[in-house]
């Protein structure tokens, strides 16, 4: 038996259009008063904010297709692009990071003399304007992959922005270049933790590993508890999308009172308590049991 609760998704069109705008037009002036600042800093950040606009342009992309509706070909939909995008975001912004460590240690041996006033005004335009497209996502992050690789681009945008502005105003008091590629470094090394449990999480999603949100030790003391269960065997749980999952499970039960009711009842518990979306539940008598076809599964 098959069950779904249906919740409609959040539109982030208008948001995905309005960070991808923005950064655009923030790539393009960086990128302008970098070469008249002769700033190898505001060029590097105007090439990691392209790079960002490719990460918004890649969630946006599998937000637009995970909303097409199912076909015979394509059952799930297009929902596992979700799971693909933020992967393929992870990776990105993991090479955005190796571009500006390069950078930065190509800077400690050849420090380069910048336009420090230029410089610290466009980075502070760059924190306003990442930190504006970050909120556009904070919301959903916490439960949904693809959004949160959005979100943590912009956020690791308006942090390396901040840094180049620190720097500059450092490098304006002191004369101290080495500052520049110091603090590239060090807020590399703070973004890099943020993205690995990104790219962690994303691969597991990608392979059908359990969701880091679901309590399977809860779902299988739940099950076990249920008195009409004797045994359950071949059960699985994994995500359709960033933010759906799903459960198939065969239950072995003792008693031959089994209706609708008593599925919908494990059906909602799972739903409400174990964040289920999607539950496929065979009910097998005690005694006449398939066999478990995953000998690995309880």
């Amino acid at each position: 038996m098959a069950h779904n609760h249906s919740h409609g998704s959040k539109n982030y069109n208008k948001a995905f259009a309005i960070g991808i705008s923005l950064n655009i037009i923030f790539v393009i002036i960086e990128s302008i008063y970098g070469v008249l600042a002769g700033s190898l800093a505001l060029l590097a950040d105007a090439g990691h904010n392209l790079s960002d606009v490719l990460g918004l342009l890649l969630a946006w992309g599998a937000f637009y297709f995970s909303n097409k509706p199912t076909t015979e070909k394509r059952t799930y939909g297009y929902r596992k692009m979700t799971v693909i995008a933020s992967v393929a975001s992870a990776i990105v912004l993991l090479l955005a990071l190796g571009g500006i460590v390069w950078e930065a240690v190509g800077r400690f041996n050849e420090p380069q003399p910048i336009a420090t006033t230029t410089v610290i005004i466009v980075a502070l335009i760059g924190v306003v304007i990442n930190t504006i497209t970050a909120l556009l996502f904070v919301s959903d992050q916490g439960h949904d992959l693809n959004i949160r690789g959005a979100y943590l681009h912009m956020a690791a945008d308006a942090a390396i922005s901040l840094g180049v502005a620190i720097a500059g105003l450092i490098i304006w008091q002191t004369g101290w270049l080495i500052i520049d590629p110091l603090m590239s470094i060090a807020i590399v090394m703070i973004i890099l933790i943020g993205t690995w449990g990104l790219l962690r999480d994303s691969f597991n999603l990608s392979i059908d590993a359990v969701p880091e949100n679901i309590d399977m030790p809860g779902i299988k003391q739940y099950l076990s508890d249920i008195d009409e269960v004797y045994n359950f065997h071949d059960l699985h749980v994994w995500a359709i999308s960033t933010t759906i999952t799903a459960l198939s499970v065969h239950l072995v039960v003792s008693s031959e009172k089994i209706d609708n009711q008593f599925l919908a009842k494990i059906q909602s518990h799972l739903h409400d308590n174990f964040s289920v979306e999607h539950a496929t539940i065979q009910v097998e008598q005690h005694g006449h049991e398939f066999p478990a076809h995953d000998p690995n599964c309880h």
